[in-house]
């Protein structure tokens, strides 16, 4: 039999071949204030974990021994929900202040009791019937025309309440659609419009590094991305490699951001050119991670392309503001297929919604060129009412 160690944060279970995570979960938060002994002033906050990245927070207002992975039957509206403990103690009030979550506006609900057998039971009949509700769900709303995608349902601990998220690229009006949904499920119907990255992220995956999909491990938070990022970090603009799994930009660009836009503050300018005796070099590409810059002397096609330090670059620009100009440029010789010519939008890159766009566009113009769709109307995480 295999030995075993488990470390108590939550953090991995190790073995003798592996380290694998410990919680099947997804958004794991490692509680590295784990091992500092607890006081008697500490919070009695609580993070609760649900279905997927769905988490809250909540009061142990009966003082019930919580540890990571306890199961809890937790306050909700209406009824109750069942949900896991996924972190206790000083680090709930910083998630809490991540997640912006004002606690003076928006009251915290309750810890009510831990879980029994009997709740455990009544909330996995619950789920069992999430399939094939949002089968169900998708044809009803189809039949009435609506222009939504329903990508998750998700039944209180109860059994009382569903919630529906759905993707729209507007306002959707589903006043109908939600009586028709009372009446076909016979539970309370809430609606929630989330993005593709948050769907990404519900759903799971793994992403083309190998890893797991960070939107469903550790992020939160999305931030917007666009190609210019791509074309800071000299990224082949090809909405296959740069797209994840979400049809989106992948997230993943953001993370070298800065690194490249502070190595680009030390480049010379791309208006700058080169002066020397045999020719004038105009700038063609540049590497800013490596400090290199890449010479033409075409302006406008490549042509001679000799490679130079960032060193070598202000040195020349320097002396030709002396007046001097150095017999050749000394750099080495590059070749034409090793280097991105240009960036070109040719499938409209410039617009992070060029994958959801519909085929059937009516606003085209006489010239056949395409209106440029910037609207993008996504409330991330709102109810409708």
């Amino acid at each position: 039999m295999e030995e075993t160690f488990v470390i108590h944060n939550g953090s991995c279970q190790i073995t003798k071949k592996s380290c694998n995570r410990n919680s099947h979960h997804m958004l794991p938060v490692v509680d590295w204030m784990s091992d500092i002994p607890r006081t008697g002033s500490e919070t009695d906050l609580v993070e609760v974990q649900f279905k997927n990245t769905r988490k809250g927070y909540y009061h142990n207002s009966e003082n019930l021994p919580l540890e990571k992975g306890t199961i809890v039957i937790v306050e909700a509206n209406p009824g109750v929900d069942m949900g896991e403990v996924t972190l206790i103690g000083r680090l709930v009030p910083v998630q809490i202040k991540k997640n912006h979550i004002n606690t003076e506006r928006y009251e915290l609900r309750n810890i009510l009791r831990l879980a029994t057998e009997a709740d455990k039971q009544r909330a996995a009949e619950a789920h069992a019937k999430e399939q094939n509700t949002m089968i169900q769900a998708r044809q009803l709303a189809k039949s009435l025309g609506l222009e939504m995608k329903i990508g998750d349902v998700e039944y209180q601990g109860d059994g009382t309440k569903a919630i529906f998220y759905y993707i729209a690229e507007g306002r959707v009006d589903f006043r109908q659609l939600i009586k028709v949904y009372a009446e076909t499920f016979r539970v309370r119907i809430e609606m929630k419009q989330i993005g593709a990255r948050q769907e990404a992220g519900r759903i799971g995956g793994t992403g083309p590094c190998g890893r797991e999909l960070c939107c469903s491990t550790w992020m939160t938070q999305f931030t917007s991305v666009g190609t210019n990022v791509a074309r800071l970090q000299n990224l082949s603009l090809n909405p296959q490699k740069l797209a994840g799994q979400c049809a989106k930009l992948k997230c993943c660009l953001n993370y070298e951001t800065p690194i490249y836009e502070e190595a680009v503050k030390r480049l010379p300018s791309r208006h700058q050119t080169l002066e020397t005796q045999d020719a004038t070099y105009y700038y063609f590409s540049a590497d800013p991670i490596k400090g290199e810059i890449t010479y033409s002397t075409d302006a406008h096609h490549p042509a001679n392309l000799q490679t130079i330090s960032t060193k070598i670059a202000k040195d020349i620009i320097e002396m030709n503001r002396r007046g001097e100009k150095p017999a050749a440029l000394g750099g080495k010789q590059s070749s034409v297929d090793m280097i991105e010519i240009d960036y070109q939008n040719v499938v409209g890159q410039d617009d992070l919604t060029r994958f959801d766009k519909k085929k059937n566009q009516r606003n085209k113009g006489t010239n056949g060129h395409r209106h440029d769709n910037r609207h993008v109307s996504n409330r991330q995480n709102k109810p409708q009412q």
